[in-house]
């Protein structure tokens, strides 16, 4: 085994190894909690229309002796009449169960146009009564896992990330997440969502469990001695990092034990490349091909291919153009790939692989909603997350699995970490639970629909913590059931990009719609350019808002040719909206082609 110096400086420092990166203590046993018991549904027709009330449809009940009660012609005769007293639209759509009318108003009404009708029908003396037709959704649950209670960084309005709100919608069921990591330790609380993965530990001196690849992605430990990993590192235990990380995104739930994962309908594929004092860059690109469905020679096809990627993992120094293309391999097939931004409060253009293209760089945030003391920072990152800080308590830091085990797998427990490790999860456990809310959705309309979505830090945060915090309820809901309903506008006018010049601007009228834009206005752009690092790119609403879809910054490749997904909804549909484009630098050129806007 080789276990020199040497060696050991060529191998990455990650946080799966590091006393900087994360800080584990164990987790108390919690008294087994039930959960809170349901408030009684109020029977609809208790719930009487005051005034005020917004609506859109009217549940009308007739007395028994009224025409009105019995026949839908003298129904539709009185809705009429009524809409000609109050000037209002008020159309009978047909009989309930129960003997009731249903109306309907017109588009959009007013909360005061609501109130004249209503007025009008509680002044008959042939209706008993009038309600709104509400919306009912599902009641979240609060999970009975026995942990739950500790778990602030999912339910806290503080600075948790709202995540029981999605789960109304959505679990993450058809969903792979990969976590490429140090593998998985067996554990009861995610046994019935882990999936095949692979170990690509190539190593003998990192992978520590006697052979290279193979397809057992088992932890066997990452414990190392003093001095081990370099010199004057000190020693550490095993950390098995990789089943704390996969517990926060799916650990099982709502099985009266443990922890609730963040995406628990969703499977997880460990996929092993972080051993002994680390792991080797060709052993991750290899990871990330193989994890999205690439092919990767000498290893079996994947059959549990992931569409998120979780890489709490990183080192110093720029992104390499091997790591580079392997991570736009995995986009340009389908798969988000979610990166930590590290923990050595320095700014993230000098962490790899937070600062590649095409990842989402996520920093993390303590309790209070401010960026955690030890998080990278700056322009590069794109969102924050609960990262915990465990500096005055150790239940500020982040609960999930893991294993007693000093060195080699001993039992199954809980504990709390800290580390933009732990944030890194919660944003790829949002975007499980995104793609399988709305499986359409592309890595690009994930990045945006998260960033967009995002809420501001409840705290603060010196250097630059991207969109702000994640919100998983906000999120899932701008994009459930489809990102459009099909009603496109489009721009195919080429206009010429000057090299750092003016901003150019190309208009669509949008016309036909009723009330606001979508919360996922899909805006898709097609630029040639040969150096799109140097593009900034906005879309401007009709009242002159402007909403950021790309921002200048290193990134050579050329071209701009994806989809971005905007929060719209303060703005009107109709109007003409315009796509500007800016090139900020010099020596480059290009051409709008054309944009076009999905409603």
């Amino acid at each position: 085994m080789r276990t020199s110096p040497e060696l050991r400086r060529k191998l990455i420092s990650v946080a799966a190894v590091s006393a900087a990166l994360l800080t584990a203590a164990p987790a108390s046993v919690a008294v087994a909690q039930e959960s809170a018991p349901r408030p009684a549904a109020v029977p609809a027709a208790q719930t009487e229309a005051a005034p005020g009330i917004q609506a859109e449809r009217l549940i009308v009940g007739y007395k028994s002796g009224a025409t009105e009660a019995k026949s839908n012609k003298a129904a539709a005769a009185d809705a009429a009449s009524k809409a000609e007293k109050t000037g209002e639209d008020i159309d009978f759509q047909r009989r309930l169960g129960t003997g009731a009318a249903l109306v309907e108003l017109g588009t959009n009404p007013t909360r005061a146009s609501v109130a004249d009708v209503v007025a009008q029908y509680k002044a008959d003396p042939q209706v008993a009564y009038v309600v709104p037709d509400r919306l009912n959704k599902p009641t979240a649950v609060t999970p009975n896992d026995t942990e739950y209670g500790k778990q602030w960084d999912l339910f806290e309005s503080t600075a948790g990330m709202n995540v029981p709100g999605a789960w109304d919608t959505t679990t993450g069921s058809g969903v792979t997440v990969a976590v490429i990591d140090t593998g998985y330790v067996a554990h009861s609380d995610l046994a019935a969502n882990i999936v095949g993965g692979y170990d690509f530990i190539s190593d003998t001196a990192v992978s520590v469990d006697g052979n290279g690849r193979d397809s057992n992605p088992a932890d066997p430990g990452d414990w190392y001695n003093d001095n081990e990993c370099g010199q004057g590192i000190p020693a550490s235990t095993s950390s098995w990092h990789g089943t704390h990380v996969a517990g926060t995104i799916a650990a099982a739930t709502n099985n009266g034990k443990g922890v609730a994962g963040i995406a628990y309908g969703a499977k997880i594929s460990p996929v092993r490349v972080l051993g002994k004092c680390g792991g080797y860059d060709s052993d991750i690109i290899d990871a990330i091909t193989w994890a999205s469905g690439g092919t990767v020679s000498g290893v079996p096809a994947n059959t549990n291919v992931a569409k998120v990627i979780n890489m709490s993992l990183g080192g110093g120094g720029a992104c390499s153009t091997a790591t580079q293309s392997a991570i736009n391999g995995a986009v340009n097939r389908g798969t988000s790939v979610v990166v930590a931004a590290g923990n050595e409060n320095q700014n993230v253009s000098n962490a790899s692989p937070a600062n590649c293209n095409n990842v989402i760089a996520v920093a993390a945030t303590n309790r209070a909603g401010s960026r955690a003391s030890y998080s990278n920072y700056g322009s590069l990152v794109d969102i924050a997350a609960p990262g915990g800080e465990t500096r005055t308590s150790t239940a500020n830091g982040i609960l999930s699995t893991l294993n007693s085990g000093t060195k080699t797998p001993s039992s199954e427990n809980y504990a709390y970490y800290q580390g933009t490790s732990m944030a890194t999860p919660h944003v790829a456990g949002l975007a499980a639970l995104m793609k399988s809310a709305n499986s359409a959705l592309t890595p690009a309309q994930i990045e945006s629909a998260i960033k967009a979505n995002a809420r501001a830090l409840p705290g603060t945060c010196s250097g630059g913590c991207g969109a702000g915090l994640a919100d998983a309820a906000k999120t899932v809901q701008a994009v459930k059931g489809g990102t459009s309903t099909g009603t496109t506008f489009s721009s195919t006018t080429a206009v010429a990009i000057p090299d750092n010049g003016a901003a150019i601007e190309s208009p669509i009228s949008v016309t036909g719609r009723s009330g606001n834009a979508p919360s996922a206005l899909q805006v898709g752009v097609d630029i040639t350019h040969t150096y799109r690092g140097d593009l900034v790119i906005d879309l401007v609403a009709p009242d002159g808002s402007t909403y950021r879809l790309k921002s200048a910054a290193s990134d050579s490749a050329d071209n701009v040719n994806t989809t971005y997904t905007v929060n719209a909804s303060a703005e009107a549909a109709n109007g003409t909206w315009k796509l500007r484009v800016q090139d900020t630098a010099a020596q480059d050129t290009g051409t709008l082609n054309g944009w076009k806007l999905t409603f």
